[in-house]
């Protein structure tokens, strides 16, 4: 007499004379040495995994590898079946599997493989499930795990996706710069609007302020018409015009024909330019003003 003792989630296959006798479930098994029985083998009823790895050709002609992962359990009520109906389980469910995605991968592009797992998965599952059923054996799960290009294609693949990356990172720096440049000429035609207008409320400021200092002029000395009190506004705007040369940083000297003898001669200039202005003006408004021969550096 003999024994055995076989362990959890596990059964051993007991033989008499070479026929099946029975099964040894976990625990401790007599095993009647005396009366021909031996044990033949065991199984085990824990949930397996065998990953495959499968070489096949896409529809557009490219070499990938997929890895498949096959869960799968010894069925108990088919003990008999599982032991004796297949010499190595493995193998057979790697054979089905290498058909399986053989037969469904060449029909799809490289893109479509990629977001087909979950169908190449299920293909393989149902496939096994009809195969293998009759064997004791149930699939529990068929994973896709991974689809791997050769190198080349994979190094092309992200090239492409590289390329496309900057085409729109391009577009969007052009976008950017398009809205930048728009913009810009939006805010300098605003600003060139407000100082037309600012120019335009100044020129008004000004010919108020010598119309007001003309009526007041006239209504406080008698015998001068508004010609000379133009003329006296005028030299005065004229000298103004010197004293700001002077006093600018970029102006230290200044070259003209000044004595007290010349002052006719500059109201003379002045007047003249000032009706000059006036007759090329449209509207007859007052766009520029000439003066005396003034250099300075």
């Amino acid at each position: 007499m003999c024994c055995t003792c076989v362990d959890q989630s596990s059964v051993e296959v007991i033989e008499q004379f070479g026929k099946f006798a029975r099964i040894a479930y976990p625990g401790f098994n007599f095993v009647w040495c005396c009366i021909g029985e031996r044990v033949a083998g065991g199984l085990s009823l824990r949930i397996q995994q065998l990953d495959v790895r499968c070489e096949t050709k896409t529809k557009d002609n490219v070499f990938v590898d997929v890895v498949v992962s096959v869960q799968y359990q010894v069925v108990r009520e088919s003990l008999y079946d599982a032991f004796y109906k297949l010499t190595d389980s493995r193998s057979q469910i790697t054979s089905y599997v290498f058909d399986e995605v053989r037969a469904t991968v060449p029909r799809m592009p490289l893109d479509d493989v990629f977001t087909a797992k979950e169908d190449i998965a299920r293909n393989v599952k149902e496939e096994l499930q009809k195969s293998m059923s009759s064997f004791g054996f149930q699939i529990i799960n068929v994973l896709v795990t991974d689809i791997e290009p050769a190198a080349k294609v994979k190094a092309a693949m992200n090239e492409i996706n590289a390329a496309q990356r900057l085409r729109l990172a391009a577009y969007e720096q052009s976008e950017a710069d398009k809205v930048r440049i728009v913009k810009a000429a939006e805010a300098d035609a605003e600003a060139k609007y407000l100082a037309g207008q600012g120019i335009a409320r100044q020129r008004q400021a000004i010919i108020a302020g010598l119309r007001e200092s003309v009526q007041t002029f006239q209504s406080e000395v008698s015998d001068v018409n508004s010609r000379d009190v133009m003329e006296l506004l005028l030299i005065t705007q004229y000298f103004d015009t010197l004293k700001d040369i002077g006093l600018s940083g970029k102006s230290n000297t200044v070259f003209m024909t000044h004595s007290p003898g010349t002052l006719g001669d500059v109201s003379n200039q002045i007047r003249t330019g000032f009706m000059q202005a006036m007759a090329g003006a449209p509207g007859g408004a007052t766009t520029a003003a000439a003066g005396p021969s003034i250099m300075h550096r």
